[in-house]
Protein backbone atom coordinates (compact mmCIF):
# COMPACT_ATOMS: atom_id res chain seq x y z
CA UNK A 1 0.00 0.00 0.00
CA UNK A 2 2.98 2.35 0.58
CA UNK A 3 3.68 2.73 -3.14
CA UNK A 4 -0.01 3.30 -3.85
CA UNK A 5 -0.16 5.97 -1.12
CA UNK A 6 2.84 7.76 -2.58
CA UNK A 7 1.28 7.71 -6.04
CA UNK A 8 -2.03 9.08 -4.73
CA UNK A 9 -0.30 11.78 -2.67
CA UNK A 10 1.86 12.83 -5.62
CA UNK A 11 -1.19 13.20 -7.85
CA UNK A 12 -3.39 14.93 -5.27
CA UNK A 13 -0.68 17.46 -4.42
CA UNK A 14 -1.05 18.85 -7.96
CA UNK A 15 -4.79 19.46 -7.54
CA UNK A 16 -5.57 22.99 -6.32
CA UNK A 17 -8.97 21.85 -4.99
CA UNK A 18 -7.42 19.20 -2.74
CA UNK A 19 -5.77 19.65 0.64
CA UNK A 20 -4.11 16.54 2.06
CA UNK A 21 -4.76 16.59 5.81
CA UNK A 22 -3.44 13.19 6.83
CA UNK A 23 -1.96 9.82 5.93
CA UNK A 24 -2.26 6.62 7.97
CA UNK A 25 -0.44 3.30 8.24
CA UNK A 26 -3.28 1.15 9.56
CA UNK A 27 -6.98 1.02 10.30
CA UNK A 28 -6.78 2.33 13.86
CA UNK A 29 -4.78 5.36 12.75
CA UNK A 30 -7.35 5.93 10.02
CA UNK A 31 -10.23 5.92 12.52
CA UNK A 32 -8.47 8.38 14.82
CA UNK A 33 -7.48 10.66 11.94
CA UNK A 34 -10.98 10.79 10.42
CA UNK A 35 -12.55 11.50 13.82
CA UNK A 36 -10.04 14.30 14.47
CA UNK A 37 -9.69 15.86 11.03
CA UNK A 38 -13.17 15.18 9.60
CA UNK A 39 -12.08 15.00 5.93
CA UNK A 40 -14.58 15.09 3.10
CA UNK A 41 -12.77 12.40 1.11
CA UNK A 42 -10.84 9.30 2.19
CA UNK A 43 -8.81 6.84 0.09
CA UNK A 44 -9.25 3.60 2.04
CA UNK A 45 -7.34 0.35 1.49
CA UNK A 46 -9.63 -2.67 1.60
CA UNK A 47 -7.11 -4.76 3.55
CA UNK A 48 -6.15 -2.50 6.45
CA UNK A 49 -3.94 -3.87 9.26
CA UNK A 50 -5.33 -3.93 12.83
CA UNK A 51 -8.97 -3.29 11.93
CA UNK A 52 -11.50 -4.07 9.22
CA UNK A 53 -14.02 -2.08 7.25
CA UNK A 54 -16.90 -2.86 9.62
CA UNK A 55 -15.00 -1.51 12.61
CA UNK A 56 -14.03 1.57 10.59
CA UNK A 57 -17.65 2.35 9.69
CA UNK A 58 -18.96 1.77 13.21
CA UNK A 59 -16.18 3.79 14.83
CA UNK A 60 -16.68 6.83 12.57
CA UNK A 61 -20.45 6.66 12.82
CA UNK A 62 -22.73 6.17 9.86
CA UNK A 63 -23.91 9.77 9.82
CA UNK A 64 -20.31 11.10 9.79
CA UNK A 65 -18.84 8.97 7.02
CA UNK A 66 -16.82 10.88 4.41
CA UNK A 67 -16.89 10.07 0.70
CA UNK A 68 -14.80 6.91 0.31
CA UNK A 69 -12.68 5.68 -2.58
CA UNK A 70 -11.47 2.14 -2.01
CA UNK A 71 -7.96 1.14 -3.04
CA UNK A 72 -7.66 -2.58 -3.63
CA UNK A 73 -5.55 -5.36 -5.09
CA UNK A 74 -8.56 -7.70 -5.28
CA UNK A 75 -9.09 -9.61 -8.49
CA UNK A 76 -11.88 -9.06 -11.00
CA UNK A 77 -14.36 -11.29 -9.20
CA UNK A 78 -14.24 -9.22 -6.03
CA UNK A 79 -14.54 -6.06 -8.13
CA UNK A 80 -18.07 -7.11 -9.06
CA UNK A 81 -18.98 -6.29 -5.46
CA UNK A 82 -17.82 -2.68 -5.93
CA UNK A 83 -19.79 -2.29 -9.13
CA UNK A 84 -22.97 -3.87 -7.77
CA UNK A 85 -22.87 -1.70 -4.67
CA UNK A 86 -22.00 1.45 -6.67
CA UNK A 87 -18.77 2.27 -4.84
CA UNK A 88 -15.78 3.63 -6.68
CA UNK A 89 -12.40 1.97 -6.41
CA UNK A 90 -8.82 2.05 -7.61
CA UNK A 91 -7.38 -1.31 -8.60
CA UNK A 92 -3.68 -1.52 -7.85
CA UNK A 93 -1.62 -0.81 -9.88
CA UNK A 94 -3.70 2.07 -11.25
CA UNK A 95 -2.97 4.68 -13.90
CA UNK A 96 -3.05 8.45 -13.51
CA UNK A 97 -6.02 8.51 -15.88
CA UNK A 98 -7.99 6.10 -13.70
CA UNK A 99 -7.16 8.11 -10.58
CA UNK A 100 -8.22 11.34 -12.29
CA UNK A 101 -11.58 9.89 -13.37
CA UNK A 102 -12.24 8.46 -9.91
CA UNK A 103 -11.37 11.73 -8.21
CA UNK A 104 -13.65 13.66 -10.55
CA UNK A 105 -16.62 11.49 -9.57
CA UNK A 106 -15.77 11.86 -5.89
CA UNK A 107 -15.71 15.65 -6.18
CA UNK A 108 -19.12 15.63 -7.84
CA UNK A 109 -20.50 13.56 -4.97
CA UNK A 110 -19.03 15.95 -2.40
CA UNK A 111 -20.27 19.09 -4.17
CA UNK A 112 -23.77 17.61 -4.40
CA UNK A 113 -23.52 16.69 -0.70
CA UNK A 114 -24.66 13.15 -1.42
CA UNK A 115 -24.73 10.98 1.69
CA UNK A 116 -22.69 7.79 1.77
CA UNK A 117 -25.13 4.84 1.29
CA UNK A 118 -24.20 3.06 4.52
CA UNK A 119 -26.13 -0.17 4.00
CA UNK A 120 -24.51 -0.62 0.59
CA UNK A 121 -21.14 0.09 2.17
CA UNK A 122 -21.67 -2.60 4.81
CA UNK A 123 -22.90 -5.01 2.16
CA UNK A 124 -19.77 -4.35 0.11
CA UNK A 125 -17.45 -4.94 3.08
CA UNK A 126 -19.25 -8.18 3.86
CA UNK A 127 -18.87 -9.43 0.27
CA UNK A 128 -15.16 -8.62 0.30
CA UNK A 129 -14.70 -10.41 3.60
CA UNK A 130 -16.41 -13.52 2.18
CA UNK A 131 -14.24 -13.27 -0.95
CA UNK A 132 -11.08 -13.53 1.15
CA UNK A 133 -12.21 -16.93 2.47
CA UNK A 134 -11.91 -18.60 -0.92
CA UNK A 135 -8.78 -20.23 -2.32
CA UNK A 136 -6.48 -18.06 -4.41
CA UNK A 137 -4.11 -20.86 -5.43
CA UNK A 138 -3.64 -24.61 -5.12
CA UNK A 139 -0.33 -26.33 -4.38
CA UNK A 140 0.45 -29.43 -6.43
CA UNK A 141 3.27 -31.91 -5.74
CA UNK A 142 4.78 -33.18 -8.98
CA UNK A 143 8.09 -34.99 -9.59
CA UNK A 144 9.63 -33.92 -6.32
CA UNK A 145 8.68 -30.26 -6.56
CA UNK A 146 5.76 -28.07 -5.50
CA UNK A 147 3.83 -26.17 -8.19
CA UNK A 148 1.54 -23.24 -7.43
CA UNK A 149 -1.57 -23.14 -9.62
CA UNK A 150 -3.53 -19.87 -9.51
CA UNK A 151 -7.28 -20.42 -9.16
CA UNK A 152 -8.04 -17.96 -11.98
CA UNK A 153 -5.94 -20.06 -14.40
CA UNK A 154 -8.00 -23.21 -13.87
CA UNK A 155 -10.45 -24.02 -16.69
CA UNK A 156 -12.07 -27.07 -15.16
CA UNK A 157 -11.81 -29.57 -12.32
CA UNK A 158 -12.73 -33.18 -13.08
CA UNK A 159 -12.91 -36.15 -10.72
CA UNK A 160 -10.82 -39.16 -11.76
CA UNK A 161 -11.15 -41.91 -9.18
CA UNK A 162 -9.46 -40.74 -5.98
CA UNK A 163 -7.86 -37.80 -7.80
CA UNK A 164 -8.92 -34.48 -9.30
CA UNK A 165 -7.61 -33.22 -12.62
CA UNK A 166 -7.00 -29.46 -12.65
CA UNK A 167 -7.14 -28.36 -16.28
CA UNK A 168 -5.55 -25.07 -17.32
CA UNK A 169 -5.04 -23.45 -20.70
CA UNK A 170 -1.59 -24.99 -21.07
CA UNK A 171 -1.48 -28.18 -19.01
CA UNK A 172 -3.19 -30.22 -16.27
CA UNK A 173 -2.32 -31.38 -12.78
CA UNK A 174 -3.55 -34.15 -10.47
CA UNK A 175 -4.27 -33.74 -6.78
CA UNK A 176 -5.66 -36.24 -4.30
CA UNK A 177 -8.83 -34.72 -2.86
CA UNK A 178 -12.61 -35.34 -3.00
CA UNK A 179 -14.41 -33.03 -5.42
CA UNK A 180 -16.91 -31.79 -2.83
CA UNK A 181 -14.07 -30.82 -0.48
CA UNK A 182 -12.37 -28.59 -3.06
CA UNK A 183 -15.72 -27.21 -4.26
CA UNK A 184 -16.44 -25.87 -0.74
CA UNK A 185 -13.25 -23.78 -0.93
CA UNK A 186 -14.01 -22.19 -4.31
CA UNK A 187 -15.94 -19.00 -5.03
CA UNK A 188 -19.42 -20.16 -6.18
CA UNK A 189 -19.72 -17.01 -8.32
CA UNK A 190 -16.69 -18.18 -10.30
CA UNK A 191 -16.79 -21.98 -10.19
CA UNK A 192 -19.93 -24.02 -10.84
CA UNK A 193 -20.60 -27.73 -11.09
CA UNK A 194 -21.92 -28.82 -14.50
CA UNK A 195 -21.81 -32.57 -13.87
CA UNK A 196 -21.56 -34.74 -10.77
CA UNK A 197 -17.84 -35.14 -11.51
CA UNK A 198 -17.03 -31.77 -13.15
CA UNK A 199 -16.65 -28.13 -12.05
CA UNK A 200 -15.85 -25.31 -14.48
CA UNK A 201 -14.54 -21.76 -14.22
CA UNK A 202 -17.37 -19.78 -15.85
CA UNK A 203 -15.00 -17.06 -17.08
CA UNK A 204 -13.05 -19.70 -19.00
CA UNK A 205 -16.07 -20.93 -20.99
CA UNK A 206 -15.80 -20.16 -24.71
CA UNK A 207 -19.07 -21.56 -26.07
CA UNK A 208 -21.88 -24.04 -25.44
CA UNK A 209 -23.86 -26.36 -27.73
CA UNK A 210 -27.12 -28.21 -27.02
CA UNK A 211 -27.23 -32.02 -26.90
CA UNK A 212 -30.11 -34.43 -26.43
CA UNK A 213 -32.40 -34.44 -23.37
CA UNK A 214 -31.38 -30.96 -22.22
CA UNK A 215 -27.66 -31.74 -21.85
CA UNK A 216 -25.08 -29.39 -23.38
CA UNK A 217 -21.49 -29.50 -24.55
CA UNK A 218 -19.38 -26.87 -22.79
CA UNK A 219 -16.24 -25.84 -24.70
CA UNK A 220 -13.55 -24.13 -22.66
CA UNK A 221 -11.12 -21.52 -23.96
CA UNK A 222 -8.44 -24.22 -23.90
CA UNK A 223 -10.53 -26.24 -26.36
CA UNK A 224 -11.50 -28.87 -23.79
CA UNK A 225 -15.03 -30.22 -24.34
CA UNK A 226 -17.12 -31.10 -21.28
CA UNK A 227 -20.67 -32.29 -20.82
CA UNK A 228 -23.17 -30.36 -18.72
CA UNK A 229 -26.16 -32.42 -17.62
CA UNK A 230 -29.54 -30.75 -17.40
CA UNK A 231 -29.66 -31.24 -13.62
CA UNK A 232 -26.89 -28.62 -13.24
CA UNK A 233 -28.00 -26.27 -16.04
CA UNK A 234 -30.14 -23.89 -13.97
CA UNK A 235 -27.36 -22.72 -11.65
CA UNK A 236 -25.04 -21.92 -14.54
CA UNK A 237 -27.89 -20.13 -16.30
CA UNK A 238 -28.39 -17.87 -13.28
CA UNK A 239 -24.67 -17.02 -13.09
CA UNK A 240 -24.34 -16.31 -16.80
CA UNK A 241 -27.58 -14.38 -16.95
CA UNK A 242 -28.84 -16.05 -20.09
CA UNK A 243 -27.99 -19.26 -21.94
Amino acid sequence: MLLARKRIRRYLSKDSEIEIVGECNNGQEAIEAVERLKPQLVFLDVQMPETDGFEFVEAIGRENLPTIIFVTAHDKFALRAFEVNAFDYLLKPFSAERLEATLKRAKEQIFKKEAVPTEKLLSLINELKIEDQYLKRITVKERGKIIFVAIDEIDFIEAQGNYLQLGTNETSHLIRMPLHQLEAKLNPQQFVRIHRSTIVNIDRIREMHPLFNGDQTVIMKSGKKLTMTRNYRDKLKILLGNI
